[in-house]
Protein backbone atom coordinates (compact mmCIF):
# COMPACT_ATOMS: atom_id res chain seq x y z
CA UNK A 1 0.00 0.00 0.00
CA UNK A 2 1.34 3.44 -0.94
CA UNK A 3 1.94 6.14 1.65
CA UNK A 4 -0.94 8.22 0.20
CA UNK A 5 -3.44 5.34 0.44
CA UNK A 6 -2.23 4.52 3.95
CA UNK A 7 -2.70 8.13 5.02
CA UNK A 8 -6.21 8.19 3.56
CA UNK A 9 -7.24 4.96 5.30
CA UNK A 10 -5.70 5.56 8.72
CA UNK A 11 -6.40 8.93 10.29
CA UNK A 12 -7.37 8.30 13.90
CA UNK A 13 -9.04 10.99 15.95
CA UNK A 14 -6.51 12.70 18.19
CA UNK A 15 -7.99 13.58 21.55
CA UNK A 16 -6.42 15.97 24.05
CA UNK A 17 -6.69 14.29 27.48
CA UNK A 18 -6.09 16.53 30.46
CA UNK A 19 -4.69 13.97 32.91
CA UNK A 20 -2.65 14.81 36.02
CA UNK A 21 -0.39 12.06 37.37
CA UNK A 22 1.04 13.90 40.36
CA UNK A 23 4.53 12.44 40.20
CA UNK A 24 6.23 13.45 43.45
CA UNK A 25 9.03 12.44 45.80
CA UNK A 26 6.72 10.26 47.89
CA UNK A 27 6.83 7.65 45.10
CA UNK A 28 9.64 5.08 44.98
CA UNK A 29 13.01 6.46 43.86
CA UNK A 30 13.67 3.34 41.77
CA UNK A 31 10.19 2.98 40.38
CA UNK A 32 11.04 0.46 37.64
CA UNK A 33 11.79 -3.00 39.04
CA UNK A 34 13.47 -1.39 42.06
CA UNK A 35 16.45 -0.87 39.77
CA UNK A 36 18.54 2.35 39.49
CA UNK A 37 19.88 1.86 35.96
CA UNK A 38 16.51 0.99 34.38
CA UNK A 39 14.65 3.73 36.26
CA UNK A 40 17.23 6.34 35.27
CA UNK A 41 17.13 5.27 31.64
CA UNK A 42 13.48 6.34 31.49
CA UNK A 43 14.11 9.33 33.76
CA UNK A 44 16.70 10.52 31.24
CA UNK A 45 14.10 10.31 28.47
CA UNK A 46 11.66 12.31 30.59
CA UNK A 47 14.20 15.14 30.92
CA UNK A 48 14.02 15.65 27.13
CA UNK A 49 10.27 15.95 26.85
CA UNK A 50 9.15 19.38 28.11
CA UNK A 51 11.49 21.41 25.89
CA UNK A 52 11.41 18.79 23.17
CA UNK A 53 7.61 18.83 22.98
CA UNK A 54 7.62 22.64 22.73
CA UNK A 55 10.06 22.37 19.82
CA UNK A 56 7.79 19.83 18.10
CA UNK A 57 4.74 22.06 18.56
CA UNK A 58 6.53 25.11 17.16
CA UNK A 59 7.93 23.27 14.14
CA UNK A 60 4.48 21.97 13.14
CA UNK A 61 2.62 25.17 14.05
CA UNK A 62 4.87 27.14 11.69
CA UNK A 63 3.12 25.46 8.72
CA UNK A 64 -0.43 25.42 10.11
CA UNK A 65 -1.66 28.33 7.98
CA UNK A 66 -0.46 26.59 4.81
CA UNK A 67 -2.33 23.33 5.43
CA UNK A 68 -5.28 22.97 3.05
CA UNK A 69 -6.54 19.55 4.17
CA UNK A 70 -9.18 20.12 6.89
CA UNK A 71 -8.68 16.65 8.40
CA UNK A 72 -4.92 17.19 8.70
CA UNK A 73 -5.54 20.63 10.21
CA UNK A 74 -7.80 19.00 12.81
CA UNK A 75 -5.09 16.47 13.57
CA UNK A 76 -2.53 19.24 13.98
CA UNK A 77 -4.75 20.82 16.64
CA UNK A 78 -4.96 17.46 18.42
CA UNK A 79 -1.21 16.96 18.12
CA UNK A 80 -0.51 20.36 19.70
CA UNK A 81 -2.95 19.66 22.53
CA UNK A 82 -1.48 16.25 23.32
CA UNK A 83 2.13 17.43 23.18
CA UNK A 84 1.32 20.34 25.50
CA UNK A 85 -0.09 17.88 28.07
CA UNK A 86 2.98 15.64 27.75
CA UNK A 87 5.26 18.59 28.36
CA UNK A 88 3.33 19.65 31.45
CA UNK A 89 3.30 16.20 33.06
CA UNK A 90 6.95 15.52 32.33
CA UNK A 91 7.88 18.92 33.69
CA UNK A 92 6.35 17.89 37.01
CA UNK A 93 8.14 14.53 36.73
CA UNK A 94 11.46 16.32 36.15
CA UNK A 95 10.87 18.67 39.07
CA UNK A 96 10.50 15.59 41.24
CA UNK A 97 13.87 14.30 40.00
CA UNK A 98 15.36 17.66 40.86
CA UNK A 99 13.83 17.51 44.35
CA UNK A 100 15.52 14.13 44.80
CA UNK A 101 18.89 15.85 44.29
CA UNK A 102 19.53 14.65 40.75
CA UNK A 103 20.26 18.10 39.16
CA UNK A 104 18.21 17.67 36.02
CA UNK A 105 18.32 21.45 35.66
CA UNK A 106 21.83 21.07 34.22
CA UNK A 107 20.55 18.70 31.54
CA UNK A 108 17.54 20.88 30.79
CA UNK A 109 19.75 23.95 30.35
CA UNK A 110 21.99 22.12 27.87
CA UNK A 111 19.01 20.87 25.88
CA UNK A 112 17.42 24.32 25.88
CA UNK A 113 20.65 25.82 24.54
CA UNK A 114 20.81 23.22 21.76
CA UNK A 115 17.20 23.79 20.72
CA UNK A 116 17.67 27.56 20.79
CA UNK A 117 20.61 27.15 18.39
CA UNK A 118 18.52 24.94 16.07
CA UNK A 119 15.60 27.39 16.10
CA UNK A 120 17.87 30.32 15.25
CA UNK A 121 20.06 28.62 12.63
CA UNK A 122 18.27 25.69 10.99
CA UNK A 123 15.77 26.23 8.15
CA UNK A 124 12.16 25.57 9.14
CA UNK A 125 12.08 22.57 6.81
CA UNK A 126 14.94 20.99 8.71
CA UNK A 127 13.27 21.73 12.04
CA UNK A 128 10.13 19.97 10.83
CA UNK A 129 12.21 17.07 9.46
CA UNK A 130 13.91 16.74 12.86
CA UNK A 131 10.49 16.67 14.49
CA UNK A 132 9.43 13.87 12.12
CA UNK A 133 12.58 11.93 13.01
CA UNK A 134 12.13 12.31 16.77
CA UNK A 135 8.41 11.55 16.53
CA UNK A 136 9.39 8.33 14.77
CA UNK A 137 11.67 7.46 17.68
CA UNK A 138 8.94 8.10 20.25
CA UNK A 139 6.41 6.17 18.14
CA UNK A 140 8.57 3.05 17.83
CA UNK A 141 9.49 3.21 21.53
CA UNK A 142 5.79 3.39 22.30
CA UNK A 143 5.03 0.48 19.99
CA UNK A 144 7.66 -1.76 21.59
CA UNK A 145 6.30 -0.90 25.04
CA UNK A 146 2.71 -1.58 24.01
CA UNK A 147 3.49 -4.82 22.17
CA UNK A 148 5.58 -6.15 25.07
CA UNK A 149 3.74 -5.71 28.39
CA UNK A 150 6.84 -6.89 30.27
CA UNK A 151 8.49 -3.54 29.47
CA UNK A 152 6.41 -1.98 32.23
CA UNK A 153 6.04 -4.96 34.53
CA UNK A 154 7.23 -4.41 38.11
CA UNK A 155 6.65 -0.67 37.72
CA UNK A 156 4.96 1.57 40.26
CA UNK A 157 1.30 2.02 39.12
CA UNK A 158 1.49 5.82 38.83
CA UNK A 159 4.61 5.75 36.65
CA UNK A 160 3.12 2.89 34.67
CA UNK A 161 -0.04 4.91 34.02
CA UNK A 162 1.95 7.96 32.91
CA UNK A 163 4.20 6.09 30.51
CA UNK A 164 1.30 4.05 29.11
CA UNK A 165 -0.74 7.22 28.49
CA UNK A 166 2.25 8.86 26.81
CA UNK A 167 2.83 5.77 24.65
CA UNK A 168 -0.80 5.67 23.55
CA UNK A 169 -0.88 9.32 22.56
CA UNK A 170 2.45 9.07 20.73
CA UNK A 171 0.82 6.25 18.78
CA UNK A 172 -2.32 8.27 18.02
CA UNK A 173 -0.43 11.24 16.60
CA UNK A 174 2.61 9.44 15.20
CA UNK A 175 1.92 10.52 11.59
CA UNK A 176 0.90 14.16 12.09
CA UNK A 177 4.29 15.86 11.73
CA UNK A 178 5.13 13.41 8.94
CA UNK A 179 1.94 14.25 7.02
CA UNK A 180 2.57 17.98 7.43
CA UNK A 181 6.10 17.49 6.11
CA UNK A 182 4.89 15.45 3.11
CA UNK A 183 2.25 18.07 2.32
CA UNK A 184 4.80 20.89 2.44
CA UNK A 185 7.79 19.10 0.86
CA UNK A 186 6.71 16.35 -1.55
CA UNK A 187 9.00 14.64 -3.98
CA UNK A 188 12.60 13.50 -4.09
CA UNK A 189 14.14 16.60 -2.52
CA UNK A 190 11.77 16.39 0.43
CA UNK A 191 12.59 12.69 0.85
CA UNK A 192 16.36 13.29 0.78
CA UNK A 193 16.13 16.05 3.40
CA UNK A 194 13.87 13.85 5.57
CA UNK A 195 16.25 10.86 5.64
CA UNK A 196 19.45 12.89 5.92
CA UNK A 197 17.95 14.74 8.88
CA UNK A 198 17.00 11.41 10.44
CA UNK A 199 20.62 10.25 10.19
CA UNK A 200 22.01 13.36 11.90
CA UNK A 201 19.18 13.47 14.45
CA UNK A 202 19.83 9.83 15.37
CA UNK A 203 23.41 10.62 16.40
CA UNK A 204 22.28 13.58 18.49
CA UNK A 205 19.39 11.70 20.10
CA UNK A 206 21.38 8.61 21.07
CA UNK A 207 24.21 10.74 22.44
CA UNK A 208 21.70 12.76 24.49
CA UNK A 209 20.13 9.56 25.90
CA UNK A 210 23.55 8.26 26.95
CA UNK A 211 24.58 11.60 28.43
CA UNK A 212 21.39 11.92 30.47
CA UNK A 213 21.61 8.35 31.70
CA UNK A 214 25.21 8.69 32.87
CA UNK A 215 24.54 12.08 34.49
CA UNK A 216 21.61 10.76 36.54
CA UNK A 217 23.49 7.63 37.60
CA UNK A 218 26.50 9.68 38.66
CA UNK A 219 24.33 12.13 40.58
CA UNK A 220 22.68 9.20 42.33
CA UNK A 221 25.95 7.40 43.15
CA UNK A 222 24.88 4.39 41.05
CA UNK A 223 27.21 4.62 38.07
CA UNK A 224 29.43 1.79 39.35
CA UNK A 225 26.57 -0.46 40.35
CA UNK A 226 27.55 -3.33 38.06
CA UNK A 227 24.70 -5.58 39.10
CA UNK A 228 22.19 -2.90 38.12
CA UNK A 229 24.12 -2.27 34.88
CA UNK A 230 23.79 -5.96 33.99
CA UNK A 231 20.03 -5.91 34.65
CA UNK A 232 19.64 -2.79 32.53
CA UNK A 233 21.71 -4.23 29.67
CA UNK A 234 19.53 -7.33 29.70
CA UNK A 235 16.36 -5.23 29.78
CA UNK A 236 17.43 -3.04 26.85
CA UNK A 237 19.12 -5.59 24.58
CA UNK A 238 18.09 -9.15 25.55
CA UNK A 239 14.78 -9.56 27.33
CA UNK A 240 12.45 -7.84 26.71
CA UNK A 241 15.04 -6.10 24.50
CA UNK A 242 13.46 -2.64 24.55
CA UNK A 243 16.06 -1.02 22.28
CA UNK A 244 16.85 -4.14 20.21
CA UNK A 245 13.24 -4.49 19.12
CA UNK A 246 13.19 -0.91 17.82
CA UNK A 247 15.85 -1.55 15.17
CA UNK A 248 13.73 -2.92 12.25
CA UNK A 249 11.12 -0.16 12.65
CA UNK A 250 13.85 2.48 12.81
CA UNK A 251 15.31 1.49 9.44
CA UNK A 252 11.86 1.37 7.82
CA UNK A 253 11.88 5.18 8.01
CA UNK A 254 14.49 5.34 5.24
CA UNK A 255 12.25 3.72 2.62
CA UNK A 256 11.08 6.22 -0.04
CA UNK A 257 7.47 5.05 0.32
CA UNK A 258 7.45 4.94 4.12
CA UNK A 259 4.47 6.14 6.14
CA UNK A 260 4.06 5.69 9.93
CA UNK A 261 0.65 4.06 9.58
CA UNK A 262 1.95 1.29 7.35
CA UNK A 263 2.36 -0.33 10.76
CA UNK A 264 -1.21 -0.13 11.98
CA UNK A 265 -1.16 -0.57 15.77
CA UNK A 266 -4.39 1.25 16.59
CA UNK A 267 -5.57 -1.81 18.52
CA UNK A 268 -3.38 -0.79 21.44
CA UNK A 269 -5.08 2.59 21.55
CA UNK A 270 -8.46 0.86 21.71
CA UNK A 271 -7.27 -1.52 24.41
CA UNK A 272 -6.04 1.43 26.49
CA UNK A 273 -9.34 3.26 26.03
CA UNK A 274 -11.08 0.21 27.50
CA UNK A 275 -9.00 0.63 30.68
CA UNK A 276 -9.04 4.44 30.57
CA UNK A 277 -11.06 4.77 33.78
CA UNK A 278 -8.32 2.94 35.70
CA UNK A 279 -5.58 5.26 34.46
CA UNK A 280 -7.79 8.32 34.88
CA UNK A 281 -8.39 7.35 38.51
CA UNK A 282 -4.65 7.08 39.11
CA UNK A 283 -4.10 10.39 37.36
CA UNK A 284 -6.70 12.11 39.46
CA UNK A 285 -5.37 10.90 42.80
CA UNK A 286 -4.62 13.65 45.32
Amino acid sequence: MTATKTRERVRPDIQRRDLHFNIDSSLPRYWHSGDPWISHFFNGLSVMFPDGERFFIDSVRHYRDRIEDPKLLEQVRGFIGQEAMHGREHQEYNETLQALGLRVDVLEARLRKLLKFVRENAPHQEQLAATCALEHFTAIMADVALRNPEVFENVHPVYQALWRWHSIEETEHKAVAFDVYKAMFPGRKGYLRRVSTMASTTIMFLWRILRHHVHLLRQDGQLRNLRSFARCFRFLWIRPGFLRKMIPAYFAYYRPGFHPWQHDNRRYVEQWKASYDHDATLAARS
